[in-house]
């Protein structure tokens, strides 16, 4: 289905959350969509403050304004780039969230039938404490390394020497002997993060997306709600074009969108669409 480009307007009035709050209501069924968005509404930013708080070193020495700036940079040693990243780690994977918005998500949906699929790598659906068995972590976790090769399919928990290397670290570099290295082939480890064709998609994500599958297909023809909140156009085929396709063919589906600036849907499923232009964290906690 090729959807057109002209959208219906997002809402952010008492009425739209009223919709909101009925769709939930009457939904025998809940798919939340998730992207960084919603980490951001829950205090998750990568700029300003909480970026001076923990790279001002790397900002004043390399010039950048933003940790994404920061991981793409291309630093001399691995030594300097485990000490950027072992610290971008700690406060996005293994700090709680400054808000509560996921805790009043997981309020809100945690009696019903629910799915979620995310692109965050930030954990924090399992630290609020949604069923893991629920969830589908498509692009990676801040959490695991893999062989940067990569020469097999597995996947490692970094918490520990996450922790070792920020506090061992001194100059803005780790220890030498911190360095993560696989223990398969003995190359450098990176980061299980979908960036390119080496994202190692191991057995546990194997799992969770066979799980995904099985739970659409129970519930294609039940009352649904697909809940999208927080996702962009960095990779709207995952969420936002396939919650798209299902609101438009599955004959008893809700489509709602929740994104400061950028909540909307094609006209097509414009009659079984609710789209709100706020702050999601705002708006759960009118529901």
């Amino acid at each position: 289905m090729m959807f057109g480009w002209r959208i219906p307007k997002a809402e952010n009035t008492p009425e739209a959350t009223e919709k909101l709050r009925a769709a939930l209501d009457k939904a025998e069924a809940v798919i939340v969509g998730a992207g960084a968005g919603l980490s951001t509404s829950a205090g998750f930013t990568y700029s300003g403050e909480r970026f001076e708080k923990h790279f001002h070193d790397f900002a004043a020495k390399y010039h950048f304004s933003d940790m994404y700036s920061g991981g793409f940079y291309h630093y001399d040693t691995l030594e300097e780039h485990w000490a950027y990243w072992s610290r971008y780690i700690l406060i996005n994977r293994y700090e709680d969230a400054p808000k509560p918005v996921y805790d009043k998500l997981l309020s809100l949906i945690q009696n019903k039938d629910y799915f979620v699929l995310t692109t965050n790598v930030d954990h924090c659906f399992q630290k609020a404490g949604f069923d893991k068995h629920r969830l589908f972590y498509t692009q990676g976790d801040y959490g695991l390394f893999q062989c940067s090769e990569p020469c097999h399919q597995k996947t490692y928990e970094n918490e520990a020497v996450i922790r070792q290397m920020v506090q061992q670290q001194k100059d803005m570099k780790i220890p030498s002997d911190l360095i993560p290295r696989c223990p398969v082939c003995g190359k450098p480890m990176t980061m299980n993060l979908r960036a390119d064709n080496t994202f190692v998609e191991d057995e546990g994500w194997h799992t969770a997306s066979e799980r995904y599958a099985d739970f659409l297909c129970r519930h294609k023809h039940m009352n649904t709600l697909f809940l999208e909140l927080g996702t962009g156009m960095n990779t709207p085929g995952i969420v936002k074009f396939s919650f798209w396709r299902m609101a438009y063919e599955w004959p008893d589906a809700i489509y709602a969108c929740i994104n400061l600036n950028e909540a909307y849907a094609p006209k097509e499923i414009q009659k079984n669409s609710i789209c709100i232009n706020a702050d999601i964290g705002e708006v759960l906690n009118k529901l």
